[in-house]
């Protein structure tokens, strides 16, 4: 796949990107901390300065638009997500008699882009049951393990439920080029590999 050179960023483009950037620092913040006070903000400020300005990462560009209707859908799926997913965790938990069993899962992401990369590991991330251990920035691959997990079948059932989160932010915050990845996605890249834990050998 042929790349084009990016056109220098303008004042005003940079200057969006960095507000969008704290925004999604504070963010993360406030729900590590798990409540919405203004002390959390204040240091979420603050702790986004220092990195930005101590730890400068590559330029994340904020191509796409908000849009309200696919925004909310992707909230109150996400919020349902959360409920579903906390009630499992909690049955594997209490079970008796049962050993959980683990996958470590390479989901190719359609859009390859840092900010959907970055916004569906930390969706994927803050669910429970699974945790992001790599993220591969050339490939648009994220390695997830996730707890529960015992056949091929519901690996990819997994990997059909990433897709459908990307389709969501996607059509929440992303562009009309992105938009049409997701329906046009390149059929080039690496196979998907998945680790069964626990698995006879």
């Amino acid at each position: 796949m042929t790349t084009h050179p990016r056109a220098p960023l303008t004042r005003r483009v940079r200057w969006r990107n960095r507000a969008v950037a704290v925004t999604g620092l504070v963010t993360v913040w406030v729900l590590l901390w798990g409540t919405f006070t203004w002390a959390n903000v204040i240091s979420g400020l603050a702790v986004a300065a220092v990195l930005l300005v101590v730890f400068p990462l590559p330029p994340v560009t904020f191509a796409g638009r908000i849009r309200p209707v696919p925004l909310a859908r992707f909230l109150a799926r996400f919020l349902w997500d959360l409920v579903v997913a906390s009630a499992q965790v909690a049955w594997l938990a209490i079970r008796f008699g049962h050993t959980p069993r683990g996958a470590i899962i390479a989901v190719r992401l359609r859009v390859n882009t840092d900010l959907n990369l970055t916004l569906t590991a930390e969706a994927l991330s803050l669910v429970p049951g699974s945790l992001i251990l790599e993220a591969d920035r050339g490939t648009g691959t994220l390695y997830v393990h996730v707890i529960g997990v015992r056949t091929l079948d519901e690996v990819e059932r997994f990997r059909r439920g990433v897709r459908e989160l990307e389709e969501r932010i996607v059509a929440a915050v992303g562009s009309a080029e992105e938009l049409r990845r997701l329906r046009d996605p390149d059929p080039t890249g690496p196979p998907e590999p998945v680790d069964l834990e626990g698995a006879p050998t």
